[in-house]
């Protein structure tokens, strides 16, 4: 254990509660195993359960509307908490937190380039929560924790239940983000995850002002010591595809592009383990045989044995590890300035072909649309995948408007000449509940063919309907499968799908089109 440099009596908190500081994940393994927080698997791994919330309560999170806020904030897109809300929700919680018997505390970073990282003091009800966000961030260095100054802090109990009336909530969970008082309060959530994201946002707020683009996307290198970046909602493959053992792994979620690097916000990994499967993603799966992993509503039985093709807890189950779990890993968290940006989706109407070349005007015009499905499980409420649209690929994560980091994307792309692609790894030869999820070993013949920069050398066409060019044939993948029309055996009924979805497209930039140039918003697809 590292003591604090700085207490929590120095921010206020007054707590007759047992410090735990910064411990290391053996030491809080052990911790939740004794409270009751989690078991062990056989193989090692911590299993736990999170309840009622087994993915975001998206609708509970409020970013607090002041001064600071006010002009910055994009509100249509964020809940609103009032300052004097959030005041009665602060006052609640360093309640709650001063009856708590054990706290435990992490000093971490929230990045890895050194000049644009924060912060964050983590204090938790849990055992395992704890050594959730200390897997999930970047871990200080001994030397570093001895002067670390907490910037934000982030206050996570469980156990706490917000008041509607009082606190100005939908319901007893809440998230509340005060950037004045650089303070994050969780309550009446047991998911993990909620920690991650809110640091997310932070950094989302914090780096466009410096120049920096934040991106939710994962992050890799190639022999060739390029980068690339792979945007994508989660269940899009943003995880699977950049654990790739012949390329080196910068990071699976979340990232900035500096002028000088590519850098990881994060120091860990939180992967979907549902159906996870050993030949198609080895080096994930594992992770599941490994001390400091976490392993999130994954079934175990009294032997210790765990079984990830059961959902019967959840559908989102979740593997959180650090990033020294995967082969293959950058030892600075970070890389050059990406050459090669990839946009996944997981197209569940099954229009969209396997992978697309698309101009730097097409690219901000797909940023900006973000169109994937939401899977199911990953948030509250959704039971199967859903079209739908998540500007900037991470729509709940982004407190600005879309616009900024739209034209902050196109500024790096100009400046960079990173190639660009739009991958779908959704619904082929038939919508979802028709088609089938489109073949994962051709996913990676074409993103292989992309990164090592053969596929631009291919035979392309234009999309009828969308306008980018779509390569003929690809050594290694059936050319059948190219032609997303040639696989659905009703032609009549692609045609009105991909009809549909064109308006779907087009109606959902309506909002941003005054916000970008004539280029962009020629690359929108032609309706028919």
């Amino acid at each position: 254990m590292t003591p604090l440099s700085h207490s929590l009596a120095d921010q206020g908190m007054d707590s007759r509660a047992t410090i735990h500081a910064n411990l290391s994940s053996q030491e809080l393994t052990e911790a939740a195993v004794r409270n009751g927080e989690g078991r062990l698997a056989k193989d090692g791994p911590l299993v736990v359960e999170t309840g009622q919330h087994t993915g975001r309560s998206a609708k509970d999170k409020f970013i607090v509307r002041d001064a600071e806020t006010e002009d910055t904030v994009w509100w249509d897109n964020n809940a609103s908490m009032s300052p004097e809300h959030f005041a009665a929700l602060k006052e609640d919680f360093l309640a709650a937190v001063k009856d708590q018997n054990d706290l435990y505390v992490a000093d971490l970073f929230g990045g890895s380039q050194p000049e644009y990282r924060v912060n964050v003091r983590v204090i938790n009800e849990f055992a395992w929560h704890n050594q959730f966000i200390r897997t999930l961030l970047v871990r200080p260095t001994e030397a570093e924790l001895e002067g670390f100054v907490p910037e934000y802090t982030i206050i996570d109990l469980p156990s706490f239940r917000a008041d509607p009336e009082r606190h100005g909530t939908r319901g007893e969970t809440v998230i509340a983000v005060n950037l004045s008082e650089k303070l994050i309060l969780i309550g009446g959530t047991r998911y993990a995850g909620e920690m991650k994201k809110s640091v997310f946002g932070i950094l989302n707020y914090l780096l466009p002002a410096q120049g920096v683009m934040p991106m939710h996307c994962s992050a890799n290198i190639g022999s060739d010591g390029k980068s690339a970046v792979f945007f994508g909602l989660s269940g899009t493959g943003k995880t699977t595809l950049s654990a790739d053992a012949s390329r080196t792994l910068i990071g699976d979620d979340e990232h900035g592009w500096s002028d000088t690097a590519v850098f990881n916000f994060e120091g860990g990994c939180y992967a979907k383990m549902i159906r996870l499967d050993p030949e198609a993603e080895p080096e994930i799966f594992a992770t599941t045989k490994m001390e400091g992993t976490i392993l999130e509503n994954v079934v175990m039985n009294d032997a210790g044995e765990i079984d990830l093709n059961d959902n019967r807890l959840a559908e989102n189950t979740r593997g959180a590890y650090p990033l020294s779990s995967i082969p293959n890993t950058s030892d600075e968290n970070l890389g050059p300035p990406p050459s090669t940006v990839i946009m996944l989706t997981a197209d569940a109407f099954g229009v969209l072909p396997p992978i697309a070349r698309l101009t730097p005007d097409q690219a901000m015009y797909h940023f900006l649309s973000g169109y994937t499905a939401k899977v199911a499980g990953t948030e509250i409420g959704v039971t199967e995948p859903q079209a739908t649209f998540s500007t900037c690929f991470g729509a709940p994560f982004m407190p600005r408007h879309p616009s900024v980091y739209g034209n902050l994307l196109k500024k790096r792309i100009a400046e960079g000449g990173a190639q660009c692609w739009l991958v779908n790894t959704g619904w082929t030869g038939g919508k979802y509940g028709v088609g089938n999820r489109m073949p994962i070993k051709a996913t990676r013949a074409l993103l292989n063919a992309a990164l090592d920069g053969s596929l631009n050398e291919a035979e392309f066409r234009k999309d009828p309907h969308f306008g980018f060019d779509v390569p003929v044939a690809v050594e290694g993948v059936d050319s059948g499968i190219l032609d997303p029309r040639s696989t659905w055996s009703d032609k009549d009924e692609y045609d009105a799908t991909a009809k549909k979805l064109v308006k779907l497209f087009i109606d959902n930039f309506e909002p941003f089109a005054p916000h970008v140039d004539e280029g962009v918003r020629n690359a929108a697809p032609e309706a028919a």
